[in-house]
């Protein structure tokens, strides 16, 4: 089932639901908030999900998890092909779902399972096969590893119009006594509030963008050269130690992977 409006179902009486979409290029699903939590699986394309919150990047085969009442706003780089699962706040909570949007892999299982839900009707029977199925997905979510693939945004109005600007046109020539000076700040409090607001040091919230913009690109056939010179990284194999660091293997081994995943 494909382009399924989410909103003429939320009152369904079921736990879990899902739906299917597909999806040009470029659209932009402006900011909107679900009763249910958004379990958000990119097949192909590469989703980018921004809340008040921060930004999170989503490759294939990897998953947004959304909980119910957050804003939010999804961007689709290149085609994309969804299938989500919408969950009730009860159900969400009883299976220790996460509070927070996030990033999770998903399994082969996962994929399975939801790739067969979005054909299932939204009031299937209760303890039937398809009830079994249903509550089968919420429990595999819950088994999936959460991925450190946002840059969380400070509340700060001057931090965070900061971050946003850089989240469009990230790089690592971005220095901290720029951004400093660009909110009238001194370094010393810039470095303080920057890390209270968000977690980590300005550097490494720099790194993590300019990570989010790559998979971006890489997920859009960009060549890793290309992108590594783009962000500012000294050279291919200095960006290829830092995405190896942020996600356990090498660009093309990443993309391969993907790529793999995709054709099985």
């Amino acid at each position: 089932m494909r382009n399924t409006s989410v909103n003429a179902h939320e009152d369904v009486q079921r736990s879990v639901f899902a739906v299917g979409n597909d999806y040009p290029p470029g659209l932009v699903l402006p900011l909107h908030s679900h009763k249910r939590s958004q379990c958000l699986y990119a097949i192909t394309g590469v989703l980018t999900v921004t809340s008040s919150e921060g930004s999170w990047v989503v490759p294939p085969r990897c998953a947004s998890f959304i909980p119910s009442g957050i804003e939010h706003e999804v961007r689709m780089n290149g085609p994309t092909t969804t299938r989500s699962a919408h969950i009730s706040p009860e159900a969400a909570r009883a299976a220790g779902l996460p509070e927070h949007c996030t990033v999770i892999g998903v399994s082969p299982l996962l994929h399975e399972l939801l790739s067969a839900a979005v054909d299932l009707p939204k009031e299937y029977p209760l303890g039937g096969h398809d009830d079994h199925l249903m509550q089968l997905i919420i429990e595999e979510i819950a088994e999936m590893p959460e991925l450190p693939l946002n840059a969380p945004l400070p509340q700060e109005p001057r931090l965070a119009r900061l971050c946003q600007d850089l989240l469009q046109a990230p790089t690592l020539e971005s220095d901290i006594d720029t951004a400093a000076r660009q909110v009238r700040m001194s370094r010393r409090n810039f470095t303080r509030l920057f890390r209270e607001q968000t977690g980590m040091s300005f550097g490494e919230w720099r790194q993590q963008a300019c990570l989010l913009a790559a998979l971006t690109r890489l997920g859009q056939g960009e060549p890793v050269t290309h992108v590594a010179m783009e962000l500012g990284y000294s050279s291919t194999s200095a960006f290829t130690v830092a995405f190896r660091r942020a996600l356990g293997s090498s660009p093309s081994r990443y993309l391969a992977g993907r790529k793999s995943n995709d054709s099985g």
